[in-house]
C-alpha cells in the first residue's frame, strides 16, 4: 500500500471516528439521536452553531440514516450504495481537514 492510500485510509477512519464521537457526544447531552433537523430551527444561534457540528457529524448521521432506511422502507441497493459513498468520500474530507489542522497546531507530527 502506498503512502499516499494510507494516508488516505486513515483520513477516511478519522473522519468516521470524529463523526461517531460527536454525534454519541450529542446524543448522551441532549438524549436524543442527531439530525440535521437541528438546522431547521430558523434564524437563531444554536442553528448558526449547529452548521459546523453537521459538516462534521454528516458522515454518521448519513450512514445512520441509510442504513436504516434499507432495513425499514426496503431501499434499493444502488440508493444505499451512492450514499455509502457519498458519506465515505464527506468523511474522507472532514478527516483530512481534522488531521490538517492538528498538524497545523503542532499537536501531530
Amino acid at each position: 500500500m502506498t503512502p499516499d492510500a494510507l494516508n488516505s485510509l486513515f483520513s477516511l477512519c478519522i473522519g468516521f471516528a470524529l463523526a461517531g464521537a460527536l454525534t454519541s457526544g450529542y446524543q448522551a447531552i441532549v438524549h436524543r439521536p442527531v439530525g440535521f433537523s437541528l438546522l431547521q430551527e430558523g434564524v437563531a444561534p444554536s442553528t448558526f452553531a449547529a452548521v459546523p457540528f453537521l459538516v462534521f457529524a454528516a458522515p454518521f448521521i448519513i450512514m445512520r440514516n441509510t442504513l436504516q432506511g434499507a432495513q425499514i422502507e426496503r431501499r434499493r441497493f444502488e440508493f444505499v450504495m451512492m450514499a455509502t459513498v457519498l458519506a465515505g468520500f464527506w468523511s474522507l474530507m472532514s478527516g483530512t481537514f481534522f488531521l490538517m489542522t492538528l498538524r497545523a497546531t503542532g499537536l501531530l507530527a
